[in-house]
């Protein structure tokens, strides 16, 4: 089996259960760490024709993070395309399993089954926080309606604010971030990278997290540890 991953969180997944199958990932993939393969360019600006060269017997996307037009234009050229849809937790485990049988996978890995059970145990929020939840700035862009980060929050007892937006993704002025009011400001480090240095002082008064975007935005191996870790970000943002 010979796999190309468009999608950082499945390259991680893939490597960690198929050794060997993986035979192309994107410039952005960057888990495993000593991960040696071809790179063919970002996730929305894929290098088709080295890809096609790479004669994968599949390319892994996901319906967000690429391109239809490159997808369609993978299968034009003959090349067998699974995409995923990735907007909850239990869908991500689902889908998970899904792309590993499909990359030749025997068995479900045991990191899949640790994943599967830290969320499933997950005891019920003694209180639930409000929070906004930034992804850019410059302009500002935060979490709105039917993403995979904004359910793993709700599952920690968080709600962010701008989940009935009509927008996934909406810009949404920094003033008005602040006049929402909300409990935290949750700040990953990806897609932008914030930092204690960039991001917290747009919010004085207000408590910030720094997170883990590979826990909070990733569905792969991270699954398994991030109400972990996660949760003792959000709860050092509230002490």
């Amino acid at each position: 089996m010979r796999v190309v991953s468009l999608v950082p969180s499945l390259t991680e997944a893939v490597a960690a259960t198929v050794p060997g199958a993986l035979v192309g990932a994107t410039d952005w993939c960057a888990h495993p760490a000593d991960l040696d393969v071809a790179r063919v360019r970002g996730t929305k600006n894929p290098d088709l024709e080295r890809i096609v060269a790479l004669a994968p017997d599949l390319v892994i996307a996901n319906e967000e993070e690429n391109r239809a037009p490159d997808l369609a234009a993978l299968r034009s050229a003959g090349v067998e395309v699974l995409v995923t849809e990735v907007r909850e937790v239990p869908q991500a485990l689902s889908e998970l399993a899904r792309v590993l049988e499909a990359c030749g996978a025997r068995h479900r890995p045991r990191w899949l089954a640790e994943a599967e059970e830290a969320w499933s145990a997950l005891p019920a929020p003694e209180a639930r926080t409000t929070a906004v939840v930034p992804i850019w700035r410059r302009p500002w862009m935060v979490l709105g309606r039917d993403t995979f980060a904004g359910d793993v929050l709700a599952r920690l007892g968080v709600d962010h604010l701008y989940a009935t937006h009509a927008e996934r993704y909406p810009r949404v002025p920094v003033d008005d971030l602040r006049d929402a009011a909300p409990d935290v400001v949750v700040l990953p480090d990806e897609p932008y990278r914030f930092t204690a240095d960039d991001g917290p002082e747009a919010f004085p008064g207000v408590p910030c997290a720094l997170v883990s975007g590979r826990h909070l935005t990733w569905y792969g191996p991270s699954l398994a540890e991030a109400p972990r870790v996660l949760g003792e970000a959000l709860r050092a943002a509230r002490r």
